[in-house]
């Protein structure tokens, strides 16, 4: 294989690259977070990884408003694995279509990989949330490219203790608790630069999501 044909692979990243793999995004809500962001906005037909202290108290409310845009779309939203059951008034109280949620909750990792790809690849979902504790190097590439080659939004929230250095997603971003909200690093952004202590408030209603995705009575 020569150099110029794998420079040309869209799986490979190149650093001083000044475009990113596509220019679709959804605004995140949070216009300090959309001006780091190349297009202003989460990246769509690509994975962002969430790095978080605990998989328990991912900060659901940070993604809320893009999901809210997202539910107006005729496609499913796929949450695969979450920590405990979504609180479903929260959510609708957020704009977030209950009726377009698709639950999966495998009790295997390979099968929550497969799952996360097939959904993926199905072309049937506006977005596909994934909790793990860890995702290998070669799980990252296979999903970030079936995002890529759907044009679908994958988040996958993970621990940031054992994760990979080196990862495919075009957007990794590590959290912080704060009292009053979310401390931000970006740690890769295809065609953006690293940012590091952004400081994201809370703010009605997203806050009333609770940031730990407590279970429902």
């Amino acid at each position: 294989m020569s150099l110029e044909s794998c420079l040309n692979r869209r799986d490979i990243w190149r650093g001083n690259r000044s475009t990113i793999t596509t220019r679709t995004v959804v605004p995140t809500g949070f216009d300090e977070l959309d001006q780091c962001l190349p297009g202003g906005g989460w990246p769509l037909g690509a994975m962002t990884e969430v790095l978080v202290k605990g998989i328990n108290h991912s900060p659901l409310w940070l993604i809320a408003p893009a999901l809210s845009v997202l539910s107006k779309q005729a496609r499913w939203q796929t949450w695969i694995t979450p920590p405990h059951i979504p609180f479903a008034p929260a959510l609708n109280d957020n704009g977030i279509e209950l009726s377009r949620i698709l639950l999966v909750r495998p009790s295997r990792q390979q099968d929550a990989l497969w799952a996360a790809e097939e959904s993926l690849q199905s072309g049937g979902c506006s977005v596909v949330l994934f909790w793990t504790q860890h995702l290998g190097r070669t799980s990252l590439r296979r999903l970030q490219l079936a995002a890529e080659r759907s044009q679908t939004w994958m988040i996958c929230f993970c621990t940031g203790r054992t994760v990979d250095p080196h990862t495919s997603a075009a957007l990794r971003i590590q959290c912080q608790p704060d009292p009053d909200g979310i401390q931000l690093n970006i740690l890769k952004c295809r065609g953006g630069r690293s940012v590091n202590n952004l400081t994201l408030l809370r703010r009605t209603p997203v806050q009333h999501i609770p940031s730990d995705m407590s279970c429902c009575p």
